[in-house]
């Protein structure tokens, strides 16, 4: 009986962890803040020119104008927007300004995404497409 009881106790902590770990967000969850940057952010018909898409699921794909990106977004409390694990291709790309490849962060005001580097610096800024 006692080991009936304590499988019942560890079902029902397993359960109450699975669902407080659903209120702490997600790739791709703005509950963190108020800004939702879901979207396409720069001009995709370019191909030399930076641009990013933030899928409703957190996934994150773009350019800086030579190289591909891939990674994830989330929203945090203060509506920044955190880049995860960004991967890029490493072609070299002559007379293209790769300043998009060292996105950490940004912030969206209207239809404007500032997009800043590790240290909160501001690198650039992408217009929102649609």
């Amino acid at each position: 009986m006692n080991a009936l009881r304590g499988i019942a106790i560890t079902a029902t902590a397993i359960t109450a962890v699975l669902l407080l770990s659903g209120c702490l967000g997600e790739e791709g969850d703005d509950r963190g803040g108020s800004v939702d940057p879901v979207g396409t952010w720069g001009d995709t018909s370019d191909t030399s020119a930076p641009s990013l898409v933030l899928a409703d699921g957190g996934g994150l794909t773009g350019t800086d104008g030579c190289n591909r990106l891939t990674g994830t977004w989330t929203v945090d409390e203060s509506d920044h927007v955190e880049f995860h694990d960004v991967a890029s291709t490493r072609m070299a790309c002559e007379g293209v300004d790769t300043w998009l490849e060292g996105l950490s962060q940004a912030t969206v005001a209207d239809d404007t995404m500032t997009v800043l580097d590790q240290d909160g610096s501001e690198i650039g800024t992408l217009e929102r497409a649609d």
